[in-house]
């Protein structure tokens, strides 16, 4: 790109989005992330911790910046995250107090901010969750009562990565702009792509893991349904990689013969199959690192949404809406 802009990062995780817009040559000025091992991860790679819990932090004290990017909380709105908080008798969505209104965060910075654009990333199922009240009133507060142009796309990243990842991806421009989501070009990798050659033998099942979960899906099969365990196809995509992957890998298990348990993808595997490069520093533990990429972006989704941001922004110059350098 041209010139350098600046962008703030919110819900930082480890830093997916920070990745996708640098690489487009943006400078990011501000970062909020409350998980302590996310900041570890974080600061691992680019140097600096983030700021912590957004809900504290004042809008003003935030530095000017042209674009917000943001991937904010979607456990209150994933089919999992729906479905466990029924299970224990909790709010979800909006309702829930502790994450779900963490999306009007990102309206009272905007609101005060006026970034040119912003980029924010959730759960498929945020637009239909609560029969699409839930995404109606996300549109309301951008469209109507921020008056901002906005788009939104439901993206997969398996031409990008092994894996079938859904989510959307919404974007927004302070003014009316010809903006369209890039179409993902890739060579669709398999799974056997990722894979690393050596792997230490902790990541094999226990047999008393393995047969659980044996045991876990043939008691939902004779109720005829599709929870339990799934065997992944090597020369195929994997299923979605979720947040939980550390209790005992079910999503994405790697058969290893008839002779031997299967056995979880390997942090850096993790790491790979989410589009993060070779160098990115996994810094914490396994558990934690299954965390930390089952919650976050598909880098190369990102990068290319993110150059289609940059590339309309800088297409507008006539319209005097192109970003301003300081």
């Amino acid at each position: 790109m041209e010139k350098e802009f600046r962008f703030i990062d919110l819900f930082a995780g480890i830093g997916g989005l920070r990745m996708a817009f640098e690489k487009c040559g943006g400078r990011c000025v501000f970062s909020s992330e409350w998980n302590k091992f996310s900041q570890q991860t974080y600061e691992a790679n680019f140097g600096e911790v983030p700021d912590g819990d957004i809900t504290k932090i004042d809008a003003k004290d935030i530095p000017n910046h042209d674009i917000l990017v943001g991937g904010f909380p979607c456990q209150p709105f994933s089919l999992a995250g729906v479905s466990s908080k029924k299970a224990l008798g909790r709010k979800h969505g909006f309702e829930d107090e502790t994450q779900g209104t963490l999306f009007f965060d990102i309206v009272r910075i905007i609101g005060e901010k006026r970034p040119k654009a912003f980029l924010l990333e959730n759960v498929k199922n945020l637009k239909s969750h609560d029969k699409g009240n839930t995404f109606r009133v996300i549109m309301k507060k951008l469209r109507e009562d921020l008056g901002y142009d906005v788009h939104y796309k439901i993206v997969d990243a398996s031409d990008v990565v092994p894996q079938h990842r859904e989510r959307i991806f919404i974007v927004g421009f302070k003014r009316p702009m010809q903006f369209e989501f890039p179409e993902l070009i890739g060579k669709r990798p398999k799974l056997r792509d990722i894979l690393e050659k050596t792997v230490d033998e902790k990541y094999t099942l226990k047999d008393g893991t393995w047969k659980a979960l044996i045991r876990h899906k043939e008691a939902h099969s004779k109720k005829g349904n599709g929870f339990g365990f799934a065997l992944a196809d090597i020369d195929n995509i994997a299923n979605t990689l979720s947040a939980r992957y550390y209790k005992d890998g079910a999503e994405i298990l790697i058969p290893q013969g008839t002779n031997k348990n299967p056995r979880r993808l390997t942090p850096r595997e993790c790491a790979r199959i989410m589009g993060f490069p070779e160098g990115y520093k996994i810094t914490v533990s396994d558990n934690q690192a299954y965390r930390q990429f089952g919650n976050a972006v598909v880098v190369p989704v990102v990068t290319a949404i993110a150059r289609s941001v940059v590339k309309t922004l800088q297409q507008n110059k006539t319209r005097k809406t192109v970003l301003d350098y300081a």
